[in-house]
């Protein structure tokens, strides 16, 4: 049995702490069932791991993007934003076959909101 020192990873992953993380994360892994890139030879999931580092049978990089989708409780997903959608009219010959929408910018709106009065305040509202 060949001995696995940081030694033979620290070539491999420059940080020794980046080296632990990355080598605990993949032993989960393999002792949750993913496939072990290296011959067994009756050694404990931690050396596994580290042996599979060493002889670069798999990625540091991609154990890295790995270990930071697990560690993440949400994922930001890129949607496109929604579109106009024209309002459907009731009467089929009204001859408006192209609908315009109004559109506002939000300066627009909220010199809009400004020129509002609130409604007046009475007594019997609190009754």
């Amino acid at each position: 049995m060949a001995r696995v020192t940081v030694e033979d990873c620290i070539d491999k992953v420059d940080n020794r702490f980046e080296l632990v993380l990355l080598a605990a994360h993949r032993a989960r892994m393999v002792s949750s069932g993913a496939p072990i890139t290296v011959d067994r030879d009756n050694d404990k999931n931690p050396v596994v791991a580290l042996r599979e580092i060493a002889d670069e049978t798999v990625s540091p990089e991609d154990l890295l993007e790995d270990l930071i989708h697990s560690l993440q409780k949400y994922t930001e997903v890129d949607e496109p934003e929604p579109e106009a959608v024209p309002m459907i009219t009731s009467g089929e010959g009204s001859g408006d076959d192209d609908v315009q929408m109004d559109r506002m910018t939000e300066q627009e709106l909220l010199a809009g909101l400004q020129g509002l009065v609130p409604p007046e305040h009475t007594d019997d509202d609190e009754g």
